[in-house]
């Protein structure tokens, strides 16, 4: 069941968290390469609040983006500024899209994201969670995949799952989260939960990709290259890109 306002709290947490790490750093290493191609942690940060005014713009009716071209534009053009200028913006658009969720609203209805995507405005508030979570870690500045609350990690392997769900293009694939083993033989803080999802086709050899629930979010989310998931000696999977 989906509980928006209790992912809206989250998205305050994880909003907190990244702010308060992201201020560690200086304007030299606001400038440096993220983990994203192409992207510094600028980009990272600039997208982070263009993202939330975009969300913003999906609660209330209007168009997510005006354009692909200007979504790119606004990022480029906000990339370059002083760390303090960054960082206030992520806070302020993340107030501003905390008030668009705050007032009354009817969260049954179908809203449009872009491309044509659609979803009920139920899920825009994990959605964001999404963004703020996973671009923290794109920033790497010490938060990684492994330090993502537990039921955070689950939730968007299932999203991952449903989202290649029926896609020819990936095989028959059954994912399961399990427990990684220690030196000591005990399992590891971060990988004590475990959980089985299924995604792809239909046609084709299936196969079974297994590990913790950090790598498996990892490869399902293009972060990892999935090198450390056992296949049983089969291929992993190509996904397609986000």
């Amino acid at each position: 069941m989906i509980e928006p306002m209790r992912d809206l709290a989250s998205v305050r947490e994880a909003t907190d968290r990244l702010l308060g790490a992201a201020a560690g750093m200086d304007d030299s290493g606001a400038a440096a390469p993220s983990r994203l191609p192409g992207w510094s942690r600028g980009h990272v940060l600039a997208h982070l609040s263009r993202n939330a005014d975009a969300l913003e713009n999906v609660l209330e009716g209007r168009p997510m983006y005006l354009s692909a071209e200007a979504r790119e534009a606004d990022i480029t053009r906000d990339a370059h500024r002083p760390l303090a200028a960054q960082l206030a913006d992520v806070r302020e658009s993340a107030a501003r899209f905390q008030a668009a969720c705050a007032g009354p609203a009817d969260w049954s209805r179908t809203v449009e994201l872009r491309n044509g995507v659609t979803d009920a405005a139920a899920r825009i508030p994990f959605r964001r969670l999404v963004e703020v979570e996973l671009h923290h870690v794109d920033l790497g500045i010490g938060y990684e995949l492994e330090d993502l609350p537990e039921e955070f990690t689950d939730r968007e392997i299932a999203f991952l799952a449903q989202r290649f769900s029926g896609r020819a293009d990936v095989p028959p694939t059954r994912i399961v989260a399990a427990a990684k083993t220690s030196a000591d033989g005990s399992a590891d803080d971060f990988a004590k939960h475990s959980g089985e999802w299924h995604t792809g086709g239909t046609e084709g050899a299936p196969v079974t990709v297994t590990g913790p629930a950090p790598a498996l979010l990892g490869w399902l989310a293009g972060r990892r290259d999935g090198a450390d998931l056992d296949t049983a000696g089969g291929l992993l999977p190509a996904l397609p890109p986000l």
